[in-house]
């Protein structure tokens, strides 16, 4: 750095202290400057890292997992976004037809707020992890809207000024770009999409709106779908606020190297974008070799985040090893994680801390 370049930030870093001292600067960022009584600085969060760029640091939690409070010590303290893996999906909230039951959802919403974090919401429209008085029956498209719409404008009106933003549709392409035949869809047809947007943003108008899916991390077929998907809705006018990259990489598949191309053309369009739910899952056993890949690519999708104006932000799907979904769903492998089993910090989380400051 040069010799001007130094003097410029020892002179912002001893305003920025006097400031905190004198009682201006109270935030998050802010707080993790002052000195606590044993006279030692707080480490920084990733949460306040994150927020001296304007973004936030997120993590997916669970409701088995609340009962782990070495677990929820780190969840509440390192985070300041919080998105409910289960508890708020079509499922768990509407298990039987107009019967609601907000229990999950609001046990994971209320530990956000006591730990005065956010909730991104996941989510209102998705092909799985429906009820089976949804799937089981023949609905005809008068009969299937009446139900899409009444669950989810009653859904986002209980948790309306309770969250930030909700994963409206969720994974609604193949990977060629051509619409996934979910039930929705065939019934409905693509207008479903849009249809869902508007009654959301008619329950809560505050709310940011988002289609999230997975593999659109590089510029190819799928995230093609949807830029042209969301370049449509603009155009008409419907309320879509971002698009979420989910971000379940693999050390195998390979890196997506236009991720940062990828992120700035839908900001292009005037949308938000987010890293949603992101882990890199390896091939088990994991390596020294392996995690320190593993550390470079979660560098890398921080900074391209950082890089895009609009990449609002990151979450990662759990933070920990211990409660990660993937190896239950892909044998063999795992360590996908900036935690491990044990609640340690990998490779990755220093990656990251890293790339944040």
């Amino acid at each position: 750095m040069p010799s001007t370049a130094r003097t410029r930030f020892r002179l912002a870093g001893a305003l920025a202290a006097v400031l905190v001292a004198a009682g201006v600067v109270t935030g998050p960022a802010a707080q993790a400057h002052e000195q606590p009584a044993h006279g030692k600085p707080t480490r920084a969060t990733l949460a306040d890292l994150a927020q001296r760029h304007g973004r936030y640091f997120g993590s997916a939690t669970d409701n088995p997992e609340l009962t782990d409070t070495a677990y929820t010590k780190i969840l509440g303290h390192e985070f300041d976004m919080i998105t409910p893996g289960n508890g708020m999906k079509w499922y768990a909230t509407e298990p039987r037809q107009g019967v609601f039951d907000w229990t999950a959802g609001d046990q994971i919403a209320d530990l956000a707020r006591s730990h005065h974090q956010k909730v991104r919401a996941h989510t209102l429209v998705w092909h799985s992890q429906l009820p089976d008085w949804l799937t089981t029956k023949q609905w005809t498209a008068d009969e299937l809207r009446a139900v899409l719409k009444n669950h989810i404008q009653t859904e986002v009106r209980h948790y309306r000024g309770k969250v930030y933003a909700w994963d409206v549709v969720n994974e609604a392409f193949n990977e060629d770009g051509t619409y996934r035949e979910t039930i929705f869809y065939k019934t409905l047809g693509p207008g479903y999409i849009a249809d869902a947007l508007r009654w959301a943003h008619q329950a809560d108008p505050r709310a940011k709106l988002y289609l999230n899916d997975y593999n659109i991390e590089a510029v190819g077929p799928k995230s093609d779908a949807y830029y042209a998907l969301a370049r449509q809705l603009k155009a008409q006018k419907v309320p879509l606020d971002g698009i979420g990259l989910q971000a379940h990489l693999a050390l195998q598949y390979g890196y997506p190297t236009t991720l940062e191309n990828n992120l700035r053309r839908f900001s292009r369009l005037g949308l938000d974008t987010a890293l949603t739910e992101v882990d890199v899952r390896m091939l088990l056993p994991a390596t020294e070799e392996k995690l320190a890949q593993q550390a470079d690519w979660y560098r890398d999708m921080t900074k391209a985040c950082l890089a895009v104006r609009r990449c609002v932000g990151i979450t990662i799907w759990d933070y920990t090893d211990k409660y990660s979904w993937i190896p239950a769903f892909f044998p063999g492998e795992g360590a996908a994680l900036p935690w491990d089993e044990q609640l340690a910090p990998k490779p990755a989380y220093q990656a990251i801390r890293e790339a944040l400051s």
